[in-house]
């Protein structure tokens, strides 16, 4: 199980934190980039090599789909990591799909397959695969400003639409959690197209559910770190060993409502140690 490397999710302006959060124990930082903002990759590469560091994904999560400068920025920015992806030594850039503002997602995937067919391209001549984080923005089926790549109706359009093998997802349990899917079998199935994932959890209020419904104002999903959520982490380490995934899961932080502020990495570093536990926890070698 100790292909499954755990990380955190991190800026290119917080390099300065690596120590630091090296001695915490993280393995893998995936970093994360702003469409429109000049950065200086030969640098940045540099720092996290200097400190030994492993880069385990360059990511930016802004909608590529979209008009005008907007979009013109995000695309440039998936050209710009996918030839930088080389200096940090990882073969994936992930970030959004992307979205025709506030139409049905069947309808934003000509434009997908038009903006995403160059770029994965691309990629491929880089050795680089795309993967597409879950997170529907506040978004559903029928509108949103940011993304389609949301659930697995989604997905089998995408992936009908253009399918490259150098294209994937960046999945995370618990966008799939705050739609109500369970996702163990959801993982089961789709595991062969999952090049990444997002450590983040859920609490789900069953309780409030059955009483109230969803639309009822009272707050019904809380996300949280891993180890706080609803989620059977052991499952997901054991599918994806089983499936011969060998990759990172980046704690996605600043989400939980009970960690937070002073208490973030508190938070992260309890998440950290318990999805190693998940792992398989230390590792200790047979007798002779």
């Amino acid at each position: 199980m100790h292909n499954i490397h755990i990380g955190t999710i991190i800026s290119p302006e917080q390099v300065s934190w690596l120590p630091t959060l090296i001695d915490y124990g993280f393995e893998t930082f995936s970093l994360n980039f702003q469409a429109g903002t000049v950065y200086d990759f030969p640098k940045i590469a540099r720092a996290f090599k200097e400190a030994n560091c492993k880069v385990s994904n360059l990511c930016m999560y802004e909608n590529a789909l979209a008009e005008g400068e907007r979009g013109e920025k995000t695309r440039k920015l998936w050209e710009d990591l996918i030839d930088a992806a080389g200096l940090f030594e990882t073969d994936i850039v992930a970030g959004f799909a992307g979205r025709i503002i506030d139409k049905p997602i069947p309808e934003s995937i000509g434009r997908y397959k038009e903006v995403f067919e160059s770029l994965s391209n691309k990629a491929r001549t880089k050795k680089v695969r795309l993967a597409f984080e879950n997170c529907s923005m506040g978004g559903d089926w029928y509108k949103g400003d940011w993304n389609i790549a949301i659930n697995p109706n989604a997905w089998e359009l995408m992936f009908e639409a253009l399918p490259a093998d150098n294209i994937g997802l960046q999945w995370e349990p618990t966008h799939q959690m705050t739609q109500l899917i369970d996702p163990i079998p959801q993982l089961r199935k789709w595991v062969n197209k999952i090049f990444c994932l997002h450590g983040k959890d859920a609490n789900i209020a069953w309780d409030v559910i059955k009483a109230q419904g969803i639309d009822a104002g009272t707050p019904y999903v809380w996300h949280r770190t891993p180890g706080f959520g609803d989620c059977n982490w052991v499952d997901i380490m054991t599918i994806l060993t089983l499936s011969g995934f060998s990759g990172t899961i980046d704690i996605e932080g600043y989400h939980d409502p009970i960690f937070k502020d002073e208490s973030e990495f508190m938070g992260q570093v309890y998440g950290l140690k318990y999805l190693k536990q998940c792992r398989g926890g230390d590792y200790y070698a047979n007798p002779k």
